[in-house]
């Protein structure tokens, strides 16, 4: 009796449609609105069928969660300087250089305006991340503030200004809130 040999397909076609229809969303996203985004037009530019689109990911508002989630996860390292004040100032200048990409500001306008989970997919991960800082802080023995507290200091500012400003903030401006969060100094102007 001879065994059946079995070839393992490198990445496979899953991941090569997943990369594509990826890719295809950043694209069209950079070349039109985000109302342009459909099933088809994102099918076409992925060359792929809709119908596979549509099986794998049911709607535009599922398809870009998947893409923010798959963006904005794991594509910032939790810096560790040894202080809080440290970490957070490092942290939000480099969060404060992603939204200030137009690329990622078109997904994350897009992925929110598409739906309620859209809003989640772009933020969970850095939720994490900051509650990282802070829980390596609290196990250093020094004075944090709550996660919540954190998010609605440094993020909330800062996505507001992404999303809904005219232009993307300053890492320096970034690093102010930290400042004010810490009750350093004043936010700078």
């Amino acid at each position: 009796m001879t065994e059946a040999k079995v070839q393992a397909r490198p990445g496979g076609r899953s991941a090569r449609v997943r990369a594509a229809v990826h890719r295809a969303v950043g694209e069209l996203l950079a070349d039109e609105a985000a109302e342009a985004l459909t099933i088809p037009a994102i099918a076409a530019r992925a060359g792929v069928h809709a119908t596979t689109v549509y099986r794998r990911w049911g709607s535009v508002a599922q398809l870009l969660a998947d893409v923010a989630t798959s963006r904005f996860s794991g594509d910032l390292v939790v810096p560790d300087t040894g202080s809080l004040v440290g970490d957070l100032e490092r942290w939000m200048s480099d969060v404060a250089t992603d939204l200030a990409d137009p690329d990622v500001l078109a997904l994350m306008r897009a992925t929110i305006g598409s739906g309620p989970e859209g809003g989640s997919a772009c933020i969970t991960d850095r939720h994490a991340q900051l509650g990282a800082i802070i829980d390596r802080e609290r196990a250093r023995g020094g004075k944090v503030p709550s996660v919540e507290r954190a998010i609605d200091a440094l993020l909330g500012p800062l996505y507001y200004r992404a999303v809904f400003g005219g232009e993307a903030a300053s890492s320096e401006w970034a690093r102010g809130l930290v400042a004010t969060l810490m009750g350093i100094c004043d936010l700078p102007q």
